[in-house]
């Protein structure tokens, strides 16, 4: 039986890839010639018909909010760079939007990933540079100068080359372990603004609580809690606010009890036996449809409201899992026949610690959904406050914390360690692909943009929707 290579040989093979894959050839931002709003109209196939309008709204907002929606549009584009031939878990829409805080089950505040809807396995350069691009929109979107946006870049990639050093020499279980708690970087911060800025995030995180909630988003009416209804974030299934289409199947398959208890009976059985035991404890007061964020916008996001024989609260969010937007331009995948186990899998391995009621179900015609908390001190960073210092500060943080995920879901460090060298190599490239692909992004919202403008594409924003429900 052959012995398992040393880690010198697998830090030598990392080495020898760059042969494959020299490090400058990472500037070029990939395969940019193609149509962005076929790629568009294409992801929007099989979402909710009427929210679809709404998605391009939110897009149409900023360069950076039509990059969180585009994640389908930078794969297409990543299947035409080179990569190092070293495959990883990854998150598969790694940017600055989707790196936040919430709270371990021990009730300690962590940094770290927030967003897997997307993860796949795939080059680890992918997630890199989805994150590095995000750096250059998000820092021109906030009007810093171009000099802001490569430090942002340069801090990002030389975190990850670091962290990624010292994790090549780590025990396995040690890596495992390892996680990024915010009283950490309160500890270490470099400066007074620094230390004001996690504070002010702790403080934000601690009031995000389900009993925090509960007021602003249900009332009682005498027998039961019930979800308020403001179109179009929130809706009932049935009613003058709803967005479903009336020849739509959920319809057909019965009222949110029926519906619930079908997805509740697969969601138990992917979760531990005690957590089984503590979500028993707790009974369903009702179930809406709640929009979030931009990418997801017109897939079937929902909530339920269930409480326990104190009344006390525990909203979960049941989110539709589709397809990976990686999976059409990697060969093969990790045999996976359930998008929602997909997702809570891929988060369990890649997170330091992830959700406790995390898990996953089938839903009427089949759906594939996950289910999670809605809100256990769940925050991210308002990016619009961030100067520069911070700015690049959050940068490095990001590049640290998808570092941390690679090499704890993929065991690849020494490869990937190799490969980055102890130099500014890949440093360079990045800061020029992002630059390239940042430049890539404004061409392509300006093309998006026409195309809302000329009626190709419909879009609506939220205040739209909302007058169609209520009387100002």
């Amino acid at each position: 039986m052959p012995s398992a290579p040393s880690l010198k040989d697998r830090i030598n093979n990392g080495r020898r890839a760059r042969e494959q894959a020299k490090r400058s050839q990472h500037k070029h931002p990939g395969a940019t010639n193609r149509d962005p709003v076929a790629i568009l109209e294409s992801s929007s196939e099989g979402r909710l018909e009427r929210l679809v309008p709404l998605r391009y709204g939110r897009m149409l907002a900023s360069p950076f909010a039509f990059y969180r929606g585009t994640a389908a549009l930078q794969a297409h584009d990543l299947a035409g760079t080179p990569d190092s031939g070293f495959r990883v878990l990854c998150c598969g829409d790694a940017h600055i939007a989707n790196i936040g805080g919430f709270a371990s089950p021990e009730r300690h505040l962590l940094l770290d990933l927030n967003d897997f809807d997307e993860v796949h396995p795939a080059p680890w350069e992918w997630d890199v540079k989805r994150m590095a691009a995000s750096l250059v929109v998000a820092a021109r979107f906030l009007r810093h100068s171009e000099s802001v946006a490569e430090e942002c870049v340069a801090t990002m990639m030389a975190r990850y080359q670091v962290h990624m050093n010292e994790y090549a020499q780590m025990s396995e279980l040690d890596i495992w372990y390892d996680k990024i708690l915010v009283e950490d970087l309160l500890e270490t911060a470099e400066n007074a603004e620094t230390r004001k800025a996690l504070k002010r995030f702790i403080g934000r995180a601690d009031k995000r609580t389900h009993e925090e909630l509960l007021p602003k988003m249900a009332e009682h009416d005498g027998k039961r809690w019930i979800i308020r209804d403001d179109p179009p974030a929130v809706f009932h299934m049935r009613g003058e606010s709803s967005l479903l289409t009336a020849d739509d199947d959920w319809l057909k398959a019965g009222n949110w009890e029926g519906i619930l208890q079908q997805l509740y009976q697969d969601y138990l059985k992917t979760l531990a036996a005690d957590r089984r035991t503590l979500l028993q404890r707790f009974a369903p007061q009702d179930m809406a449809f709640k929009v979030v964020g931009v990418g997801s916008v017109g897939t079937r996001c929902l909530i339920t409201l269930l409480t326990d024989n104190q009344e006390s609260p525990l909203f979960l969010q049941i989110k539709e899992a589709r397809h990976s937007v990686l999976a059409m331009h990697v060969r093969g995948g990790a045999g996976w026949h359930h998008n929602g186990r997909r997702v809570v899998e891929g988060q369990r391995l890649m997170q330091a610690a992830s959700d406790p009621f995390l898990g996953w179900a089938t839903g009427p015609a089949g759906r594939h959904f996950y289910l999670r908390q809605l809100r256990d001190m769940k925050v991210s960073p308002d990016l619009t406050t961030l100067d520069s210092p911070l700015l690049t500060a959050f940068a490095g943080i990001c590049g640290q914390i998808l570092a941390r995920a690679h090499a704890r879901a993929s065991g690849m460090a020494p490869e990937i360690s190799g490969y980055l060298g102890e130099g500014d190599a890949m440093t360079e490239a990045m800061v020029m692909y992002a630059k390239n692909y940042a430049d890539q992004v404004e061409k392509d919202f300006d093309t998006f943009t026409q195309a809302c403008r000329q009626g190709r594409l419909e879009a609506r924003n939220d205040e739209d929707y909302e007058a169609d429900f209520y009387v100002r």
